[in-house]
């Protein structure tokens, strides 16, 4: 099966379909402006996966999914050597501080979460190696690709009609000067409130996701929210340039703004 083009025209979820229906083995890589990724398959099934980006070894998936700690992360690191990630997932079960099970469920959490990833990739090319080796030494798992395709299938969709309500994350946002009667019952979580410490006329929404460590849909969603919530408006960023420099905090142009974002919100809730 030849495999070769751009995500414009052949989706991710698309080709995970084949590769799902034809039982195939091989590589499939994906690579846009920034990027590269590849994602490996037995029969059909997801087994390897990462981006050249980050480390994808078995030490840093374990450190990314919060199962070691950073001292534990750097330990390990340094007296693993060149062992292989099978070598050491055998030497961490043998020694009690994880058992199989745990090491390929946080294997498959790193997997899953890099497809939802690659699934709000638009563009990028992409080419299937057939039948092309998975790495020795990696620890392969078997991710069934139906539930994958499933929730591509949804994330996209939701895409969509969120891209209906904020066409782009090139617009910036600010406090509502008369907040909705709905923010007397807000309850944010950390990543919203790490959003609402960069509001800001100055900052897109694509400069906060990118300080914020979010992905598109992320943003989308807590920027909908809080809109919904009567908390902020969308603005046309003042003065913003792509080069610059992320602004944490609003303008000092008069004292009502020189309190903290968060005091400000609390304030305004308050006084509802």
């Amino acid at each position: 099966m030849a495999l070769k083009g751009n995500l414009r025209d052949f989706s991710l979820t698309q080709l995970l379909n084949l590769i799902h229906l034809a039982r195939k083995n091989g590589i499939l890589h994906l690579e846009n402006a920034t990027t590269k990724a590849w994602l490996g398959f037995r029969e059909g099934k997801l087994a390897y996966g990462g981006l050249n980006l980050e480390e994808n070894s078995l030490v840093a998936i374990l450190y990314r999914g919060k199962r070691i700690n950073a001292a534990h992360y750097r330990t390990i690191k340094e007296k693993s050597g060149s062992m292989s990630d099978k070598e050491l997932g055998l030497l961490l079960v043998n020694a009690g501080y994880l058992n199989q099970q745990e090491i390929v469920q946080n294997i498959q959490v790193y997997l899953v979460r890099l497809v939802h990833r690659l699934f709000l990739w638009e563009d990028g090319n992409f080419h299937f190696e057939n039948d092309a080796p998975l790495p020795k030494g990696k620890i392969l798992v078997r991710i069934n690709l139906e539930n994958l395709i499933m929730d591509g299938t949804r994330q996209l969709r939701e895409l969509d009609q969120l891209k209906d309500e904020i066409p782009s994350l090139d617009i910036a946002l600010k406090f509502c000067d008369h907040p909705g009667a709905s923010v007397r019952n807000l309850r944010l979580n950390q990543e919203e409130w790490k959003v609402i410490s960069f509001i800001n006329p100055k900052n897109s929404m694509k400069k906060i996701a990118e300080a914020v460590k979010l992905n598109d849909i992320e943003m989308r969603k807590i920027a909908f929210g809080l809109i919904q919530a009567g908390v902020v408006e969308m603005v046309k960023p003042d003065g913003y340039s792509a080069k610059r420099t992320i602004n944490i905090g609003i303008p000092h142009t008069n004292p009502a703004e020189q309190t903290s974002l968060i005091k400000r919100i609390i304030q305004r809730i308050r006084s509802l």
